[in-house]
């Protein structure tokens, strides 16, 4: 269980950092390289997930997609200076419960 969340962490930051770079290239007028190393951190993203160990493609990415949403909570929070008001906070809570059910459900 361990390394699945690291996995699914690192995907996040993947994820989440590519995409902040780029939108800074893009919508802020950072360098060149902001969106180069933005590209390279999203194809790392494609890449990370295939590591885990579950063996369903489908389940993995959607469970994924539900911790991507807390980590974009936090992140809008601890990068972008913007608090996440309670209803942000219940979604990322309603995801989470979600990706539990879906990765850890006594299945026969």
């Amino acid at each position: 269980m361990g390394k699945a969340l690291l996995l699914f962490f690192l995907a996040g930051l993947a994820e989440i950092g590519g995409g902040y770079m780029v939108w800074l290239w893009l919508r802020e007028s950072k360098p060149l390289w902001f969106g180069i190393a933005g590209g390279i951190l999203l194809v790392s993203y494609g890449v990370i997930p295939a590591l885990q160990g579950f063996p369903s493609f489908g389940r993995v990415f959607a469970a994924y997609g539900g911790l991507f949403i807390a980590m974009a909570v936090l992140w809008g929070w601890l990068v972008d200076r913007k608090p996440p008001d309670l209803y942000d906070w219940l979604g990322a809570a309603v995801c989470l419960a979600g990706v539990s059910i879906m990765l850890w459900a006594p299945r026969g």
